[in-house]
């Protein structure tokens, strides 16, 4: 065995530049070797469920003072249960401070998966309830912006029938963006949507309602508010700004075959409606809800027997799973509601 060289050391040599200088060795920051191993899941207990419930809630209401009122629990509790669930998936869900609230992008997936999670879990249930041929738990209904002034939509007189044939069923009644009710649908979040009819689609049910008229409305200041309307075509309304919803829509349809030019986009009959009020705009609105606003003369609809467009109300379910039996009750209802 040959000595070792004087100074020789077993460690390996030091890697040098190709002008002989040892390069040397940067460490590795204080806070890498800190960093929080993610934790595994495991089982989902009652007590998870119940954390993205209160999660759910407080995404849903905006931030931890609403969703103390509708959780009717301590805003202290909603926070440490939000501590808890974000400790117990090891993921920051959501930022609280001056800023205000807002979901991280991590929590807005957890929230994705928690929606299809509660769906899930109450599409169980309804199918126990099938079992037992009973109806219980809870319905999800999602309506479209101003459905209920619209004295063709007679969907209070079908949740009266609903109501005395399911006492049992807790009825949920949301209000949505036509988009937001169609993949609400969808992915099981809503049981069923009522909305205007402007596209369909192989994976959904549709069951026709009622109609509803739209109108040509202007306001205070406008050039046509109080003046004639004779002798208006749609070439002289084409060259008027007009208010528009942004989102695939008959009224989108409509304002894009008819070539209208949008200025101002809303994406609910409100800011739309706000948007005419301010004299600046053109834009259609339903006759039922406009009326208020013609009585009072904030309003005025733009020779309505020419500039309008009708469109037919659905009811929505999904095809696939089958709706639940308190599902087609409801449709069931709101089918010989409209037909009376």
């Amino acid at each position: 065995m040959k000595p070792k060289p004087p100074f020789a050391t077993d460690a390996p040599p030091k890697a040098r530049t190709s002008s002989g200088k040892a390069l040397s060795r940067r460490k590795a920051p204080a806070h890498a070797a800190a960093m929080p191993t993610r934790p595994a899941l495991g089982q989902l207990s009652d007590m998870d469920l119940r954390l993205l419930r209160v999660f759910r809630v407080v995404a849903d209401c905006g931030g931890m003072a609403a969703a103390e009122l509708e959780l009717n629990i301590g805003s202290s509790t909603v926070s440490r249960h939000i501590k808890d669930l974000e400790t117990r998936l090891g993921l920051r869900l959501c930022r609280r401070g001056r800023a205000g609230f807002a979901l991280t992008p991590e929590g807005q997936k957890i929230y994705a998966q928690t929606t299809q999670l509660m769906a899930a879990t109450d599409a169980f249930r309804s199918s126990v309830d099938e079992i037992h041929q009973r109806m219980g738990g809870q319905l999800q209904i999602a309506v479209f912006d101003k459905t209920a002034s619209n004295p063709k939509a007679r969907v209070a007189q079908a949740i009266a029938r609903f109501q005395a044939r399911a006492p049992d069923v807790a009825l949920n009644l949301h209000v949505a963006t036509l988009n937001a009710i169609e993949r609400g649908v969808l992915d099981g979040q809503f049981h069923l949507g009522i909305i205007p009819g402007h596209r369909t689609s192989g994976t959904l049910h549709y069951a026709r309602l009622f109609d509803e008229h739209m109108c040509l409305y202007c306001g205070p200041g406008h050039a046509l508010f109080g003046s004639p309307h004779e002798g208006l075509d749609w070439e002289t309304v084409r060259a008027l700004p007009f208010a528009g919803l942004g989102y695939h829509s008959p009224n989108l349809q409509v304002s894009q075959q008819l070539r209208l030019t949008r200025s101002a986009t809303g994406f609910d009959q409100e800011s739309i409606a706000t948007l005419i009020l301010s004299g600046r705009f053109v834009g259609f609105l339903p006759e039922h809800y406009a009326q208020s606003f013609v009585q009072q003369g904030q309003m005025q609809a733009v020779l309505p027997e020419v500039f309008f467009y009708d469109c037919e109300f659905f009811a929505i379910t999904r095809r696939s799973p089958q709706a639940s039996r308190a599902t087609r009750a409801f449709l069931q209802c709101l089918e010989q509601a409209h037909a009376a």
